[in-house]
């Protein structure tokens, strides 16, 4: 998929994500070794749109499992047209053939398993999901294959390249780490989430982008709820251009910062540690 850390990092650029060294390298040798990449860090830096970007700059399908409390088997991985069996037995008396291709609906994994193109496959929010889930996951992310009882083992076509996300909510299991390349984003740097702002807004003037960059990284030195993400500052970026804003003074801060903070303990320390 890429020759290089450094390719990864121009072709990535290409699609306005803006990768550091720790995350091309990591991209790479996922793709390199053939292993899932396990990224984990805060929310709102990036984990996500990184499987985005690298179906986009590599024209690959993606393919997304999104995880959640009590996601199961028949969401994940596939499940049988149950309806369809009844009726085609009710027309046969039989069941002898009931559990075949016709009758089985794929899922996210066994879908992205079964793909003859190239296919990034996200699992995104991994540690959402109940432990059990991670179970399904193992086989798929060791041998690139899944196994249905019916039907016997089906192994990739291509192998998928795999990213797993993870807000650390709660702690993985060595079993699921020990089949990935482990990779952990933080919140970027001023200047990285700067360039950031102005690659996915380009009409943004450069100072604006700085003051923006300069204003979000104090906040995240305050202890709040819930920490501005790089999503909800390239928001205010936005909202600062609907509002035809050429400076972050303090009226405009104080009257938009709904749109990074949202909660309002968050908000009311924002206001008295910036003076507002």
């Amino acid at each position: 998929m890429f020759n290089s850390p450094a390719d990864v990092s121009e072709r990535l650029a290409a699609v306005d994500y803006l990768s550091d060294a720790s995350i091309a390298t990591s991209v790479f040798l996922a793709a390199a070794l053939g292993k899932p990449l396990l990224a984990e860090g805060p929310a709102g830096v990036g984990k996500t749109q990184l499987a985005k970007a690298v179906a986009l700059a590599t024209g690959a399908n993606l393919i997304r499992l999104q995880c959640y409390e009590g996601l199961d088997e028949a969401r994940a991985l596939y499940e049988w047209n149950y309806k369809k069996q009844l009726l085609r037995i009710q027309a046969t008396s039989s069941d002898d053939d009931i559990f075949s291709e016709e009758f089985l609906l794929e899922r996210p994994l066994l879908k992205a398993i079964r793909s003859a193109e190239p296919t990034v496959l996200l699992i995104d929010e991994t540690d959402k999901a109940d432990v059990e889930v991670e179970g399904l996951l193992l086989e798929l992310l060791s041998d690139f294959q899944i196994t249905i009882p019916e039907l016997g083992t089906i192994e990739a076509t291509l192998r998928p390249f795999v990213v797993l996300t993870s807000n650390a909510t709660r702690e993985l299991s060595e079993a699921l780490k020990r089949r990935c390349l482990y990779l952990h984003i933080e919140y970027p740097t001023q200047e990285r989430e700067r360039d950031i702002v102005l690659a996915q807004v380009p009409t943004l003037t450069s100072d604006l982008a700085e003051q923006l960059a300069r204003t979000v990284a104090t906040l995240r030195a305050l202890e709040l709820k819930k920490a501005p993400s790089v999503a909800e500052t390239i928001d205010w970026a936005r909202t600062l251009l609907a509002l035809g804003r050429e400076e972050l003074d303090e009226s405009t801060v104080a009257g938009t910062l709904g749109v990074v903070l949202k909660h309002a303990s968050d908000q009311a320390r924002a206001r008295k540690e910036l003076g507002l």
